[in-house]
């Protein structure tokens, strides 16, 4: 076990110390300090990433604090953010000022930066996603460093708190950057937020995490388990995404074959000392790789749809990799598209797959009627509703 976890730690230390391409985010905590400054912790991470350009790595900068900046300007109380569209005009004021404050740290460094922002439909649509990429490539190319955003101004996905309900493609920063390194096929993904990492103990209070100098961040994750799930923390009070949602980031680097690393970037030199390869905060090492059109039905595409299908079916995708074949659904819920992604779920409503749809909604519904009737069976059982190279399992 001890030679095992030399080897991951080995994996991780080497993995970034030699990573070309990286994905930074900035979590809200990090951008603005007690002070509700952003310049304080800015300037630090603003000279690492130089560094690192200056080394001949490309960075893509994922920053939040654009609702916190423009609450401060406002003259806003906290308590005034519970109010989407009060969320909304923080974002369109604090964008602006946020691009400001990175405009002139990296100036000082004669760095050109590119303000890049995102809403849900830039990766529900593949071909919209596919572009994403070729933008930010041609930037990194010309040796720009792009900064990126949701777009809040005219997408609230991000603002809804997680108790709102739906299933988001991202629902905050974090997400979203592991949506773009695994577009870009980065090397490493690091998440800096206000806690040291990773913690078994004690995960629901955070503030005790951040004080206590007898806990310690795990070091190396392999996989992301159940187990490690239940410890994840729910949203912070200044940010919305907590731990939990750092988890799912992590998980979707590892299966873009990269690295993540979870960091407190409260502290400052923290990148400087991450791409050193000092063990610093929990890092996620690469785990089975997926393909970048299953990965992008798996955590990128929003599901439109979904598909209830029998036990014969179910068994089929799982076990026997099959297509879904019309005459395995037994319900067809919402309405889709031909080539949206969809839900596949079994007969008690669990979603384990997810699948590109060959044919759109009403015709789904219809080739379940014909499947009634023995005039049209042997038509309707000959449809394939999902290719499997166009399923991905969940589970």
């Amino acid at each position: 076990m001890a030679t095992e976890r030399h080897d991951f730690e080995v994996l991780r230390e080497t993995g970034l110390r030699t990573a070309a391409r990286v994905v930074i985010k900035l979590g809200t905590s990090v951008v603005i300090d007690e002070a509700d400054s952003s310049h304080g912790r800015l300037k630090s991470h603003v000279r690492s990433i130089a560094s690192l350009r200056e080394a001949g790595r490309q960075v893509v900068l994922v920053s939040s604090g654009a609702v916190g900046l423009g609450r401060v300007k406002l003259g806003l109380s906290p308590s005034r953010l519970r109010d989407l569209v009060t969320r909304q005009a923080c974002a369109a004021v604090g964008q602006s000022l946020l691009m400001h404050a990175y405009e002139e740290l990296f100036s000082a460094y004669d760095l050109k930066i590119a303000q890049v922002l995102l809403t849900e439909d830039d990766f529900r649509d593949r071909r919209r996603y596919s572009t994403l990429r070729r933008a930010i490539e041609k930037l990194l190319k010309l040796g720009v460093i792009p900064i990126v955003n949701e777009n809040d101004t005219v997408s609230t996905t991000e603002l809804e708190y997680l108790d709102s309900g739906g299933t988001p493609i991202f629902s905050d920063n974090d997400r979203l950057a592991a949506l773009i390194m695994s577009k870009l096929e980065a090397d490493a993904l690091i998440l800096l937020t206000n806690v040291d990492g990773l913690f078994l103990n004690n995960p629901l209070d955070e503030s005790s995490i951040r004080h206590s100098e007898e806990k310690t961040a795990v070091p190396v994750v392999t996989e992301i388990t159940p187990e490690l799930r239940a410890f994840a923390n729910g949203p912070t009070i200044n940010g919305r995404g907590g731990m939990v949602t750092k988890l799912e980031a992590a998980e979707i680097a590892m299966r873009a074959g990269g690295l993540a690393v979870i960091a407190n970037g409260t502290r400052l030199g923290i990148l400087d000392r991450i791409f050193d390869g000092e063990p610093i905060g929990t890092t996620f090492v690469a785990g089975p790789r997926i393909g970048g059109k299953r990965r992008w039905i798996k955590y990128a595409a929003g599901v439109r749809g979904r598909l209830i299908v029998n036990a014969g079916a179910r068994e089929a995708i799982i076990h026997g990799k099959a297509s879904l074949l019309s005459s395995g659904i037994v319900q067809v819920e919402e309405q889709f598209k031909a080539l949206d992604v969809v839900g596949i779920a079994d007969l008690e409503g669990r979603e384990f797959a997810r699948g590109i749809a060959n044919y759109p909604s009403q015709e789904a519904k219809a080739f379940i009627s014909a499947s009634s009737s023995a005039h049209d069976c042997e038509r309707a059982k000959a449809r394939v509703l999902v290719r499997r190279d166009n399923i991905v399992l969940l589970e």
